[in-house]
């Protein structure tokens, strides 16, 4: 199976310690069936009169001192017995603390590779990927492997080995009896196979609820502030009851699978022991069979039906393992990012030069068409447009978060689809809309582009982007935490912190994509003041939809359904007609109502 194939792949470095594992509980095995074959051999050779079917256990018996010795002295064929149930038991702690130290490290290793490959997929992947449904992946999926590498897969060895040693000493000791013994075995096997192959596809029902559930409640605690201001509470409670509900309906209906399976499989082996017990008394009876074989093939008889019915158990948690690990290669399976490591490697300054581009995602229709500009090293160029126009789609295209379909961009003179994705991004700094911070404290998330940054550094940027002040007057200052998402700090805070985050790198060229709408008019005018005396170090581009935060750029262009509607400074396009002059007197009259207002 390639999915087995895949979790021996994982194994690397632990297959040996497995192996000692498997080796572990072949040995317990063995000294578990010895056990019965010294008391059939005490019961009809030392207390009777039965000669000594076996070589090994007659060379046994004359260590111990003879038949004559150990029948005046039985006790010592209970110390042997004591001491092959301790060495059983050794040998069992062995197979359980190996099979785990090998499970554990086989679980870090598919976690390190599955974060390591997450951190390498592409930017369009995590844009419309579930993040309830990879935590489920990297943790649930992770552990059901774990556990079946630890507690059942190893048990295929041993069941293995005790059918293989009980079935030998069974047809040893009496072939009618072994067949009697054993006419079940078969059925058993085919059973736990049937019912593995109905069972698996309910395994991945329930997993695939349980990543929904995940993710109803990742976004709920997530966005719990938005519940709370909408009063949703009744509405998301509703919401999770429902994938609550569809969860243990899905679970429900795997539990009634395995009571069938158990209750079943219970009821043929409790036939089988009685069949036993009926053919061995009978043939006893007659002279046909020891008692001390009898007793024998009761015991083994539990030991055989046990083990097979652990099968089912085997086969079920193998069903939930591959599951898990096709739900993992899902994941390993999507083509990474490609980082062209010889691709050049230029000191970036900031020329820019757009000539006719177009892009679209994924094959659809293009999103950007025909884009066309040029802007000079230091220079400010704002984007202005409706929702869906191409704004952040043109500025994503920079720092090579998407590559452009035709057309050429040049920076500094250099196409830019032969410029290293990771030295491109070190020299363009990209301010979100959706600002993300780490539970970390201020200090830490500013400089998290480079923790050795020393703290005059970070209060310079932090007053670029206006929010030293508010830092200050915190109870620890730089020192405060955050916490999760930045769930401590208001909207204009949190976007403040991107900013300065942004800022502290110095990069070449800066996008703030509708960074600058979380703050108040004034905060934008002091953001824009310092960028303004920054402005000889940075290319800037701004996507903003007042005309106050645009109207001191270099270049403003105006994009409509992905082209290029107006450009020039914010004198010329007040005098055209189009979009900036309709939009340029809307919010004009708006300002000029409120202040009217105030008065």
């Amino acid at each position: 199976m390639r999915e087995l194939k895949s979790i021996f792949n994982f194994m690397k470095g632990s297959k040996f310690i497995y192996f000692l594992s498997i080796l572990s509980i072949i040995l317990a095995t063995f000294f578990t069936v010895v056990g019965p074959l010294l008391i059939k051999t005490t019961i009809d050779s030392i207390i009777g009169n039965k000669p000594i079917d076996s070589e090994q256990l007659a060379k046994l018996i004359n260590f111990l001192g003879g038949k004559v010795f150990l029948k005046n002295n039985i006790w010592i064929i209970g110390i042997v017995l004591i001491i092959l149930t301790i060495l059983r038991g050794m040998f069992l702690y062995l197979k359980n603390t190996l099979s785990s130290k090998s499970a554990e490290n086989t679980a870090k290793s598919i976690r390190e590779e599955l974060y390591d490959h997450i951190q390498k997929l592409p930017y369009e992947y995590h844009v419309k990927a579930d993040t309830g449904e990879l935590i489920q992946r990297c943790s649930s999926d992770v552990e059901t492997i774990r556990r079946f590498l630890a507690v059942q897969f190893v048990e295929v060895g041993g069941s293995l080995f005790n059918l293989i040693f009980v079935a030998y000493i069974m047809f040893n000791l009496h072939v009618k009896m072994a067949l009697v013994s054993m006419a079940v075995v078969p059925i058993i096997f085919v059973f736990a196979f049937i019912f593995f192959s109905k069972v698996q596809k309910i395994f991945l029902e329930v997993d695939e609820a349980e990543g929904r559930l995940s993710t109803v409640l990742q976004e709920n605690l997530t966005g719990i502030r938005v519940v709370k201001a909408f009063a949703r509470q009744s509405y998301e409670i509703e919401k999770f009851d429902k994938k609550n509900s569809q969860y243990r309906d899905l679970t429900f209906k795997l539990i009634k699978l395995l009571a069938w399976y158990w209750s079943i499989s219970d009821f043929i082996c409790m036939m089988q022991i009685g069949a036993v017990l009926a053919m061995g008394s009978l043939w006893a009876a007659k002279g046909q069979l020891s008692l001390g074989t009898l007793v024998a093939f009761i015991t083994y008889e539990s030991m055989l039906l046990w083990p097979v019915r652990q099968m089912g158990r085997i086969l079920t948690d193998m069903g939930k393992a591959i599951v898990s690990i096709g739900r993992i290669e899902e994941v390993l399976e999507e083509p990474i990012e490609i980082l062209e490591e010889n691709h050049e490697k230029p000191q970036i300054i900031g020329n820019i030069s757009f000539r006719n581009v177009y892009f679209g995602y994924e094959d659809k229709e293009s999103v950007l068409k025909g884009i066309s500009f040029d802007v000079k090293a230091g220079e400010t160029i704002a984007i202005l447009g409706p929702t869906g126009s191409g704004k952040s789609s043109l500025v994503h295209l920079l720092p090579r978060l998407y590559d452009y379909d035709s057309g050429s961009i040049k920076i500094d003179g250099i196409e830019l689809k032969s410029i290293d994705k990771k030295w491109i991004r070190k020299n363009v700094g990209l301010v979100l809309q959706e600002p993300f911070l780490f539970a970390k404290t201020i200090r830490d998330n500013i400089k998290i582009s480079n923790p050795r940054l020393n703290d005059k550094k970070v209060f310079e940027a932090a007053e670029a982007a206006s929010i030293h002040n508010d830092i200050s007057s915190f109870d620890k200052g730089y020192d405060t935490l955050v916490g999760e998402r930045g769930v401590s700090l208001s909207g204009g805070q949190k976007q403040r912190m991107a900013i300065a985050r942004t800022i502290i790198v110095e990069s070449p060229i800066v996008v703030f994509d509708d960074s600058l709408s979380a703050v108040d008019t004034e905060t934008d005018i002091a953001i824009r003041e310092a960028l303004n005396e920054r402005r000889s170090k940075s290319t800037t581009f701004i996507i903003s939809h007042r005309i106050s935060t645009v109207q001191d750029a270099d270049l403003i262009l105006v994009l409509d359904n992905g082209k290029i509607v107006q450009e020039g400074t914010h004198e010329t396009l007040i005098k055209e007609d189009g979009v900036y002059k309709r939009v340029y007197n809307i919010q004009s009259s708006f300002e000029d109502n409120i202040e009217e207002v105030n008065i």
